[in-house]
């Protein structure tokens, strides 16, 4: 399976390990590489029934008592997967939490999951792929996404856009695939810190993959298998220096 990527976009290149991911815990033995703007899965599978079984797969909020950040359980039909990175503090996924406040982070990847049963999604740029997400238990409420994809940061602090959307409540276009796959992937791909606050570093590759080889690769710690590097800001999206944003990444003149 083959899907268009930006690999400038943060969000994007995250949402590849998490395909990744999900493919080997579909199939077994999966491999992923990057290709200029496209990424390639090797798997026992096609990228349609993957995103189906997305969309329809068991999610179980591990913590009842914690809508914000509970840890969250991707189940049937895939290999049972936790997702818990953003309380990681000795890897620093806890400083990659981009949602606050009253953000509740289940509700977010069960829109998100939701969202994918549109048939549009089972497409090679479903990375592209935008909607207003609603909440599956009211279709009436709309859904804001975690701001992992690089597209929305820009558009989110009053200082660009002249008003707080935030404040005002406005929802806006989402981009279901990358924020759930983004989700997925940083499991166990975590870009590495570079020398300043919130500033990250990952890398892509050119051959392919296992996912025990990965955060390896991301981090720039393979250097035998190509690919380019990239560094990006973890950027504060409102005043009140909370809810962040991943931005767009530039590259690194130096890789590795």
């Amino acid at each position: 399976m083959s899907v268009k990527v930006d690999v400038t976009n943060p969000g994007q290149f995250f949402a590849c390990c998490g395909l990744l991911e999900l493919a080997d815990r579909m199939w077994s033995a999966a491999e992923g590489w990057f290709d200029s703007t496209w990424f390639h899965v090797s798997a026992g599978g096609e990228l349609p029934q993957l995103i189906s079984n997305l969309s329809q797969a068991e999610l179980l909020q591990l913590d009842p008592e914690d809508d914000t950040a509970s840890p969250i359980l991707i189940g049937q039909p895939f290999r049972p997967l936790r997702l818990d990175w953003w309380h990681d503090e000795r890897a620093g996924g806890k400083d990659l939490k981009v949602w606050a406040g009253t953000m509740e982070s289940f509700r977010i990847a069960r829109a998100m999951q939701n969202a994918l049963r549109d048939q549009r999604f089972r497409a090679a740029n479903l990375f592209d792929v935008g909607v207003i997400a609603y909440d599956p238990d009211n279709e009436d409420k709309k859904v804001e996404p975690f701001y992992f994809d690089a597209r929305r940061g820009p558009n989110a602090h009053s200082r660009d856009v002249g008003f707080s959307p935030n404040d005002l409540q406005m929802t806006t276009t989402a981009f279901p695939a990358v924020e759930l796959l983004c989700l997925v992937g940083l499991q166990r791909c975590l870009p590495r810190r570079a020398d300043q606050p919130r500033v990250y570093d990952y890398y892509t590759w050119a051959v392919p993959l296992l996912p025990s080889l990965c955060p390896a690769a991301v981090c720039g710690l393979l250097p035998h298998v190509g690919g380019l590097g990239f560094r990006f800001e973890n950027w504060y999206r409102t005043g009140q220096r909370k809810h962040k944003a991943f931005r767009s990444a530039i590259p690194i003149s130096n890789p590795r």
